[in-house]
């Protein structure tokens, strides 16, 4: 008999793990909830992740991965000559309702990130490469203000039942930077 080759089966299951904590949250991404929702057999689970939660640490820094290339990549697209700080106003903004499942994956990671040291350095690393993005455009010491901004405003955006008001979210950022050489 031969035997079944499947190359892109760790990422396939990467990213039902995810899919699985999205659902089901951290608690419920077990390796035969995972095994079962990506139809592998549950020996390919201990065989790509010997540990439960190597499997989920795997999961959480390719979500951190994924959504620095989007946050990296707004930034990066402005056009030439643009206020940076719209940039910043334009990932607020991004994070809507296509994006739902990546706030749920985000907040499940912070709150394993507050109780274990190996979470909470995967999220520092996350936060060192967006402080890095965002200095390519601001002063470094407004980096981890106007980080701390984003994490804060987008997360208030999901959780709070009025409306989200993007003139206010515009004039917030720009008050935090103020003045910045070129722009008003």
């Amino acid at each position: 008999m031969a035997r079944r080759t499947d190359p892109d089966r760790r990422d396939r299951i990467v990213e039902t793990v995810l899919d699985v904590i999205a659902e089901h949250g951290t608690a419920g991404a077990t390796y035969r909830t995972v095994s079962a929702a990506a139809d592998v057999p549950l020996g390919s689970m201990t065989y790509h992740f010997p540990t439960r939660d190597g499997m989920l640490l795997a999961a959480f820094t390719h979500l951190a991965d994924t959504m620095h290339a989007r946050f990296d990549r707004v930034l990066a697209e402005l056009p030439p000559g643009s206020d940076p700080r719209e940039g910043v106003v334009r990932i607020i903004a991004g994070e809507g309702v296509e994006h739902r499942r990546d706030m749920v994956l985000q907040t499940e990671l912070w709150t394993l990130a507050v109780r274990d040291e190996r979470y909470r350095e995967l999220v520092q690393q996350w936060m060192s490469r967006s402080r890095a993005s965002l200095a390519r455009y601001f002063p470094p010491d407004l980096t981890p203000v106007i980080d701390a901004l984003l994490e804060g405003l987008v997360l208030h955006s999901w959780i709070s039942v009025e409306g989200f008001d993007l003139d206010r979210v515009r004039a917030a950022v720009r008050r935090l930077t103020g003045p910045l050489e070129g722009f008003p």
